[in-house]
């Protein structure tokens, strides 16, 4: 049943799941944002999330594929304000799936669904440079990595719920 800005089509648990992984996304984007920073002002910053050698959250945070995806410096300076960090691209992300996912849009579900699918090909980009050019284990990192499948899958059923209840309106 709808209440307030649901719709009959999103399932009831969307809610309450894509409030959670939001959170989730943006505590994990703020501390990586912060590690990052410690570790620029004072290199001998040591973060709760450097546990080894090769397990390493501010090696890879810190790394050229920690901005911009280590794509952006390909096409402007390396300091330039387009290069920003991933952590802030994360928060930029999780903001805009907790906004949006307040609509009961189909045009604000496929937004949700396409951006989901983006930070998916991001994460499987990413993770492949932590295991084949870092050769490190980034807890956040995969914390984050899994948190953008679970948004992918949250977005997919909403979009699903949202088609089936436009033509439950058209056939009714």
């Amino acid at each position: 049943m709808p209440s307030g800005n649901r719709s009959a089509g999103i399932p009831s648990w969307e809610g309450s799941v894509r409030l959670l992984l939001c959170a989730v996304g943006l505590l994990l984007s703020v501390y990586a944002l912060h590690v990052e920073l410690s570790k620029e002002s004072d290199p001998k910053y040591i973060a709760m999330c450097d546990l080894a050698d090769s397990v390493s959250c501010s090696k890879v945070f810190t790394s050229r594929w920690g901005r911009g995806f280590g794509l952006v410096q390909l096409f402007v300076p390396v300091d330039s304000v387009l290069n920003q960090p991933n952590s802030v691209l994360g928060i930029i992300f999780y903001t805009l799936q907790l906004g949006l996912g307040q609509t009961a849009s189909i045009r604000g579900a496929l937004f949700l669904v396409v951006s989901s699918w983006v930070s998916v090909a991001g994460s499987v980009y990413l993770a492949g440079i932590l295991v084949l050019v870092l050769g490190d284990f980034c807890v956040v990192c995969v914390s984050t990595y899994i948190v953008n499948f679970a948004l992918l899958y949250t977005n997919l059923k909403r979009r699903h719920g949202l088609g089936a209840g436009k033509q439950k309106q058209k056939t009714g």
